[in-house]
């Protein structure tokens, strides 16, 4: 946030405003600085709420009418899952195919049980494996595995689903336009942070994983760079003040990670855990280096 504030006063040509000030006019200085970042925080918290609600097709984005973007959305879902896919792939079961996606859309960053999913939509498991390895391919959907040290445990245990385009995926649940009062937000959140990491680190070479233990114990995201793994927990709230939860204290003591990240709507802070520096950022500093 500083950044955007310090690049918007040398934009205005008060760099030096900080030199000789009267307390009266650091009062008012300050107020007024004061005043601009809350307006800064409110627009980007906007900006966000936005992006959730419509993902980012540019057709999408760009209108300015709900009834204009749910017109398109509703094209691009009808033309590219339910026609393009289906025909390029020769699926012959379309209808099973569509529910798999409104399925896996209503159940992101959750475990995927192929299982009972072939149970439910009434197709065999390996027809599932081929639905899935298809929308993989197709760039619809992003599978996330867990992580473990031993390698052969991580390709056995169950992976997570993230969709590509927020939009698409509040269409395919029935939420485009409408997700103001969804339970789901903390995992549309999740699945935006997933997004900009993906995006943010797409050169180099690392993986995303996330932890799960048989005890229940849970960090969203593992950031593998082979010589470093950084733990990152996603929070979808304005934290006042910093907060571990349990899990991710037994992540970090089991690992011992250099440093660990807990990203969440506002809060800006650092702390130490033994050897390992716990870092709060509000998910707009995503975009700076995380190493």
């Amino acid at each position: 946030m500083m950044l955007v504030l310090r690049d918007y006063l040398e934009k205005k040509g008060e760099n030096t405003v900080f030199l000789n000030l009267d307390i009266e006019t650091d009062k008012q200085f300050f107020s007024s600085q004061a005043s601009l970042i809350n307006k800064i925080r409110l627009e980007i918290g906007e900006k966000l709420e936005e992006y959730l609600d419509f993902g980012g097709y540019p057709r999408v984005v760009l209108e300015d009418l709900l009834t204009e973007k749910t017109k398109i959305i509703n094209e691009i879902y009808q033309s590219y899952l339910e026609k393009d896919i289906t025909y390029l792939l020769r699926i012959r079961k379309t209808e099973e195919f569509s529910h798999l996606v409104r399925v896996l859309a209503s159940q992101i960053g959750c475990l995927l049980n192929a299982s009972e999913i072939s149970r439910t939509l009434g197709i065999s498991q390996k027809t599932v494996k081929d639905y899935l390895w298809y929308l993989q391919k197709t760039f619809v959907l992003d599978k996330v595995t867990p992580y473990f040290k031993n390698i052969r445990k991580e390709i056995i245990k169950s992976p997570v689903f993230y969709f590509y385009d927020l939009g698409l995926r509040n269409y395919a649940v029935g939420l485009f336009g409408n997700i103001k009062n969804s339970h789901d937000k903390g995992k549309l959140f999740e699945n935006y942070v997933f997004n900009i990491l993906k995006e943010r680190f797409q050169e180099s070479p690392f993986k995303i994983h996330f932890w799960r233990t048989k005890y229940g114990a849970e960090v969203d995201f593992v950031l593998d760079f082979t010589r470093t793994q950084i733990p990152m927990e996603v929070k979808y709230r304005d934290l006042k003040k910093p907060e571990i939860t349990r899990s991710f204290h037994n992540f970090v003591s089991k690992y011992n990670p250099e440093k660990a990240y807990i990203v969440n709507l506002g809060l800006d802070h650092t702390l130490s855990e033994k050897n390992t520096d716990i870092q709060f950022i509000p998910f707009f500093r995503l975009f700076e280096s995380l190493l």
